[in-house]
C-alpha cells in the first residue's frame, strides 16, 4: 500500500515538478499536473514539449525520477495527450 493519499501528494508533486519546470520553460515548453490517482501523476505537456519526440524521455528521466527521489520510489507518471 502506498503511504500517502492522492490529496497528500499534490503539494509535494507540485514542488518536485517546479524543480524541472525551468528546463522545460527554457526550451519553450511547460508541464501541468492534471490529476493524481492511486499514486499515479497524470500530466500534460504544453508548448514545444507537446510535440517533442523526446518528451517520453523527459517524462521518465526528469519528471518521474525527480518525483521518485523526492517523494517515493513507487510513484508513477503518465502523460495525458
Amino acid at each position: 500500500m502506498f503511504p500517502f493519499t492522492d490529496i497528500e501528494l499534490l503539494n509535494p508533486v507540485l514542488n518536485s515538478i517546479s524543480k524541472v519546470r525551468p528546463i522545460l520553460l527554457q526550451d519553450g515548453g511547460d508541464i501541468e499536473v492534471i490529476k493524481i490517482e492511486n499514486a499515479c501523476v497524470f500530466v500534460r505537456f504544453y508548448g514545444a514539449c507537446s510535440g517533442c519526440k523526446s518528451r517520453h524521455i523527459t517524462l521518465q528521466n526528469a519528471i518521474q525520477s525527480t518525483l521518485q527521489k523526492d517523494i517515493h520510489p513507487d510513484i508513477k507518471v503518465l502523460e495525458i495527450v
